[in-house]
C-alpha cells in the first residue's frame, strides 16, 4: 500500500515553495503569488508540519531553505509539471478549452445562422480550429451528452436540466407547396382542408417533424405520409418535385423560391420553434464556449 501524503502537503503549498525558493525573499515571493506574505510564511510552515521535517532555519527576521528544501523543490517542480500536463490533457479529452470546437447544427441552420456564427468565432478567435457535426435535434443532443460535439445550434430543448441554452430567434412553421399548386396564392391555410392532400415529413427526432404531428393533432386527422426523408433541404425536393405537400420553418423560404412556396397556417395551428445555443452546465466556464456564446449574442440580429 502506497504511503498516505500528509494533507498539509498540498500543490499549492508546493507552489509557494517554489515562489519562495526562485525569489528568496517572502515579499517578493507574496508579490508573486499575488497573495500576503503572512500566508506565505503560514504555508511553508505548514509544509514543515506535514513533511515532519525542517524546511528553514531562521537567521533574524529571514528563512533560509535547509538541504531537504531543496530536494523538495526539485520533485515539486517535476510533480507540478506533470500535474498541469495532466490536466490539460485531461481537458483536452474532453473538449474544455481544446485548439478545436466541434458545433451541432440542424440543417436548416446552415442557411444562414451557422455561416454568421463561423464567421464571427474566426474573427474573434482565429487560432481555433471548428468543425460542423449536422443531425437533428435527437441526435444532436445525444452526441452534445456523449461529448461528441461541444456546443449545439437546434431548436432550445424544453425541461433538460443539464443543458444551458442561449435563445437566439424564433422562427414560424408554414405550409408548404409546390410553387403553382391549388393553394397558390391563399393568405393562410386552413389545414382541415388538406385531409385529402399527399405529404412528405422528416423522420421522427426533428424538432419540425414534432410540430409537423402537433398541427395535424389540432386539424383532428392523421395525415397521408407517403415519403420520409433525413434532411429538410431533401424534404424541400419533394415538395418541389409534386410528390407532397409539407411544414417548412420559415427560414429556408429563400432557398428553394419559385419552387416551394410557403404561406401561413391559420392562427389556430400557430406553430413556433425558438432557435438557439445549447452546451452542456458542466461546460459553462470553458472558454471556447464562452467565446461561442458571446458571438452569438452579439450577432444576434444576422443569425435568424
Amino acid at each position: 500500500m502506497q504511503p498516505r501524503i500528509d494533507e498539509d502537503v498540498t500543490f499549492r503549498k508546493l507552489e509557494t515553495l517554489l515562489a519562495f525558493m526562485d525569489t528568496g525573499n517572502l515579499a517578493r515571493a507574496a508579490e508573486r503569488l499575488d497573495v500576503s506574505t503572512v500566508s506565505v510564511h503560514r504555508a511553508l510552515h505548514s509544509l514543515e508540519s506535514g513533511l515532519r521535517c525542517a524546511l528553514f532555519r531562521h537567521e533574524g527576521r529571514n528563512l533560509h531553505p535547509t538541504d531537504a528544501a531543496i530536494a523538495l523543490a526539485e520533485v515539486a517542480r517535476d510533480v507540478i509539471r506533470t500535474m498541469s500536463d495532466g490536466i490539460r490533457k485531461t481537458r483536452e479529452v474532453a473538449g474544455f478549452s481544446a485548439d478545436r470546437i466541434r458545433i451541432g447544427s440542424l440543417y436548416s441552420l446552415t442557411i444562414r445562422t451557422v455561416p454568421a456564427v463561423l464567421v464571427a468565432m474566426k474573427v474573434r478567435r482565429p487560432e481555433l480550429e471548428t468543425e460542423l457535426v449536422l443531425g437533428s435535434n435527437a441526435d444532436l443532443l445525444l452526441k452534445l451528452r456523449d461529448g461528441s460535439i461541444d456546443a449545439v445550434l437546434m431548436a432550445v430543448p424544453e425541461g433538460e436540466q443539464d443543458i444551458v441554452s442561449e435563445p437566439l430567434f424564433v422562427d414560424t412553421i408554414n405550409f408548404a407547396a409546390p410553387s403553382g399548386s391549388r393553394y397558390a396564392g391563399q393568405h393562410s391555410i386552413d389545414l382541415r382542408a388538406c385531409a385529402d392532400e399527399n405529404f412528405v415529413s422528416l423522420k421522427e427526432g426533428f424538432a419540425t417533424y414534432d410540430g409537423f404531428l402537433e398541427a395535424f393533432k389540432l386539424a383532428g386527422f392523421t395525415p397521408h405520409v407517403v415519403m420520409q426523408t433525413g434532411d429538410i433541404f431533401s424534404l424541400m425536393n419533394l415538395v418541389s418535385g409534386g410528390i407532397g405537400c409539407t411544414l417548412l420553418p420559415g427560414r429556408v423560404r429563400d432557398v428553394f423560391s419559385g419552387k416551394v412556396e410557403l404561406i401561413p397556417l391559420q392562427a389556430r395551428y400557430l406553430m413556433q420553434q425558438t432557435l438557439g445555443l445549447s452546451f452542456l452546465r458542466t461546460r459553462e466556464r470553458d472558454p471556447n464556449l464562452l467565446s461561442l456564446l458571446a458571438v452569438c449574442r452579439t450577432s444576434k440580429d444576422k443569425l435568424s
